[in-house]
């Protein structure tokens, strides 16, 4: 049995489509609640009413989600930022070492084109 290359998105692909979603679904919403704004039947406008509270729900969840998203990824990069740095003064010509080896890599490719 063959194993098949499947790839899955890049994690930021896959939010930006989540996000287009989203948005398309918010719209999709809006302009129904809009359409329907001048029904006068107690079922549509219950109906209405349900969409449009579920509509505010949905965007304070994704709004508190994002919030959340953002502190975590700053709380990892602060944390990387200072591992980081005690890695390079315990180890000043490794890095050194590094930082040129890195350096020559790229002028290696900027020069081929």
């Amino acid at each position: 049995m063959s194993k098949q290359n499947v790839q899955t998105p890049a994690p930021q692909a896959s939010a930006e489509k989540l996000k287009e979603d989203l948005r398309q679904l918010t719209q999709s919403l809006e302009e129904l609640v809009a359409a329907t704004a001048g029904e006068t039947s107690s079922e549509i406008r219950e109906l209405r009413e349900r969409a449009r509270a579920r509509l505010e729900e949905t965007r304070a969840r994704l709004a508190e989600r994002g919030s959340e998203l953002y502190q975590q990824a700053s709380e990892t990069l602060r944390s990387t930022a200072q591992q980081t740095e005690g890695y390079v003064r315990d180890h000043p010509w490794t890095s050194i070492g590094l930082g040129a080896a890195v350096g020559m890599l790229i002028g290696l490719l900027i020069g081929r084109r």
